[in-house]
């Protein structure tokens, strides 16, 4: 296979995954969205779950958001940006996650743990790796912690004020493009 097929860029969307009003995530899911936008190997999109539209009346599948499993489908990982509510994740991402299946199989995922504490979604992200491995997402093993989410950004501008976040961001995303290159490598060469 030709090395500029191996490089080509990976489409990573990044996930606001709590549909809360003054949430903390929105500002934490901004900055990853636009560390990941200045990146020629990446291509993005942000998507905010509290703009899918799913019905409560029943589960799965059959709930299924025609334009959130499109971009899933075409993805080569997704970007979970996640608050940590009660040592887990919200319950309304699980719901949403869960309306799709065979879009995730060999997929990369990397999740970026929110928390007003200081250990930055640590337990929740603890708590969200048994489903994202049952969804069939391989998960990467680094994670980013915004803890004390609620001083962690400027309120006037929405700017970080920790510029040790770019680091560990670009960290983050090298380990995630790396591992979404590989898995997309299998996908497409190597029959399942």
């Amino acid at each position: 296979m030709a090395t500029q097929d191996v490089t080509r860029p990976v489409f990573l969307p990044v996930v606001i995954g709590t549909p809360r009003q003054g949430r903390l995530t929105e500002p934490a899911a901004k900055f990853v969205f636009g560390e990941v936008s200045k990146r020629s190997d990446i291509e993005t999109e942000l998507i905010d779950i509290r703009k899918i539209p799913i019905r409560m009346d029943d589960a799965g599948e059959a709930l299924k958001d025609s334009e959130f499993s499109a971009t899933v489908s075409r993805s080569d990982g997704l970007i979970l940006v996640v608050p940590e509510y009660n040592h887990s994740f919200p319950g309304l991402l699980k719901h949403v996650l869960d309306t799709n299946l065979k879009e995730y199989i060999h997929k990369a995922v990397g999740v970026c743990g929110v928390s007003a504490g200081p250990f930055g979604g640590a337990r929740m992200i603890e708590s969200l790796l048994p489903v994202l491995r049952e969804l069939g997402l391989v998960t990467i093993f680094w994670d980013v912690y915004f803890g004390t989410a609620g001083k962690l950004f400027d309120p006037a501008t929405g700017k970080i004020t920790d510029p040790a976040y770019g680091r560990r961001v670009a960290k983050f995303l090298d380990e995630l493009v790396w591992m979404a290159r590989a898995l997309r490598y299998a996908r497409e060469n190597i029959p399942a």
